[in-house]
């Protein structure tokens, strides 16, 4: 099905970015032992949510300061997101190439977002 993007924020490149980083994060962390479920699984997924759930809320209202702080949220979630690729790697849950890639696209997604920001 296709919407015709009515909400502002459907149109920001950061939030479909955001987007597609919560699903290869939840799909990453299906992965992971089941003695993560509560803990790592849980936490990347949610952090990875936070980024568009975020950017999403703070785009709704009307105030520049109160997205910007929103969007201060979301860089935090992703920081967040990227301690938690650490882990997966250092448990060993990720190998080397795999931790790259998504750092790599975590990397060019907090410097859209920092730049987005700047431009509130």
């Amino acid at each position: 099905m296709e919407y015709n993007l009515k909400f502002k924020f459907e149109k920001l490149r950061i939030w479909q970015d955001s987007m597609v980083l919560g699903d290869e994060m939840d799909e990453l962390a299906d992965g992971f032992p089941k003695k993560e479920i509560y803990n790592l699984s849980s936490q990347i997924r949610r952090a990875a949510d936070s980024i568009a759930l975020n950017i999403s809320e703070g785009s709704i209202i009307q105030s520049k300061p109160e997205f910007r702080k929103f969007m201060g949220y979301s860089i935090r979630s992703l920081a967040e997101v990227v301690t938690c690729l650490y882990k997966a790697r250092n448990r060993k849950y990720v190998d080397e190439k795999m931790f790259k890639k998504h750092y790599n696209d975590c990397f060019k997604l907090m410097n859209s977002m920092i730049a987005f920001r700047n431009k509130i």
